[in-house]
């Protein structure tokens, strides 16, 4: 298991009304700090097209939003994935927006019966710690919850190392943390 990301049950979660309807099973933890101003590291993660390069090509990661995309309560953005040879649509919501603290995106339509993130940023001298939470359930009821066993939770790790490795190839050094 990877030291970045950990992977466990949800056994609370905010009281967000997108959780309350859809209570989440697991919750991602992630914490990195970047070697550079808070700032610079909001501007770029609160620009959807980003996302494109935090993503491993394996997915087929594509925005299908126009840009550029307003970043708001309530804004809406379409992807397109692909898991193996099976491509999917991927629509988010932005539920939170706190320019230089935090922002939160829900899905409303993909592969997941929950998916809920929260990135918050907070400086640390002229860094800037990120923490990441993602509240989730798979699909399909017990058979998703084998999924999450064998397949889901590897998967999210390591879709999440390799954001880390993207987050350093832009910004330069990152520093894995612990005590999310």
């Amino acid at each position: 298991m990877s030291q970045l990301v950990t992977i466990e049950r949800a056994l609370e979660f905010p009281s967000e009304p997108y959780l309350l309807e859809r209570p989440p099973s697991h919750v991602l933890r992630a914490a990195t700090r970047v070697d550079a101003p808070l700032e610079r590291v909001f501007d770029f993660f609160s620009r959807a097209e980003n996302l494109e390069r935090l993503t491993p090509a394996e997915l087929g990661f594509t925005i299908l939003t126009p840009a550029p995309i307003e970043m708001r309560v309530g804004a809406t953005i379409d992807y397109r994935i692909r898991l193996g040879l099976l491509p999917l649509r991927w629509t988010t919501r932005i539920d939170a927006w706190e320019p230089g603290a935090r922002f939160a995106d829900a899905q409303l339509r993909g592969p997941y019966a929950c998916w809920w993130h929260e990135h918050r940023f907070v400086a640390d001298g002229g860094a800037t710690r990120m923490f990441d939470n993602v509240y989730y359930r798979p699909p399909f009821g017990p058979l998703g919850a084998l999924a999450n066993v064998f397949f889901i939770r590897r998967k999210l790790e390591s879709i999440f190392e390799f954001r880390e490795l993207a987050i350093g190839a832009h910004f330069g050094a990152t520093t894995i943390m612990s005590g999310r």
